[in-house]
């Protein structure tokens, strides 16, 4: 979604701190100050016009004096599941112990719980992307987040990053 946007138009903040990887070739597009949040909002001044990535248990840490428009993307959970796994397994850590059944009874209670939020913010308008309509779809996805985000993207570009090779945790 990063590059899409980027690609669109939009200026990303990132700090290229975690680099390409197997797991991620294309690059991450995070910014570490994200995870400081709750500590130190004052570079979301900067951010205004632009687009950061922040994971969903971080959303709830965003301070009420902005407004913000989130591109929330969706996927299916045993393919976040597999990912993750792929993930650990090659940096070569060991699973938590925890079943991917019990895991995915806590995302999912935390996603109802993140949902539930973000519809209580008077000061967020949320657009809910499917990761696999993205992929299988780009066209009609990439005119519905033009669409939410003003009708100023450039859907040519945003659809031509999409790499269907990276789809690779598939169900």
């Amino acid at each position: 979604m990063m590059r899409m946007m980027e690609a669109g138009g939009l200026e990303a903040i990132v700090d290229g701190i975690r680099k390409a990887d197997d797991d991620n070739p294309k690059g991450y597009y995070e910014f570490e100050k994200v995870k400081e949040l709750d500590k130190d909002s004052s570079w979301l001044l900067d951010a205004t016009g632009k687009v950061v990535k922040i994971i969903s248990a971080l959303l709830i840490q965003l301070p009420s004096n902005y407004e913000y428009q989130v591109i929330f993307m969706k996927r299916n959970m045993s393919e976040i599941l597999a990912s993750q796994s792929k993930m650990l397994e090659r940096r070569g850590v060991a699973p938590g112990g925890i079943s991917d059944d019990i895991m995915a009874g806590k995302f999912e209670i935390h996603l109802q719980k993140t949902f539930t939020w973000l519809a209580k913010q008077t000061n967020t308008e949320t657009i809910y992307v499917n990761y696999n309509d993205v992929i299988n779809s780009p066209q009609e996805e990439v005119r519905k987040i033009n669409q939410f985000l003003g009708e100023t993207l450039n859907l040519e570009r945003m659809a031509g990053v999409i790499d269907r090779s990276l789809y690779r945790q598939r169900n």
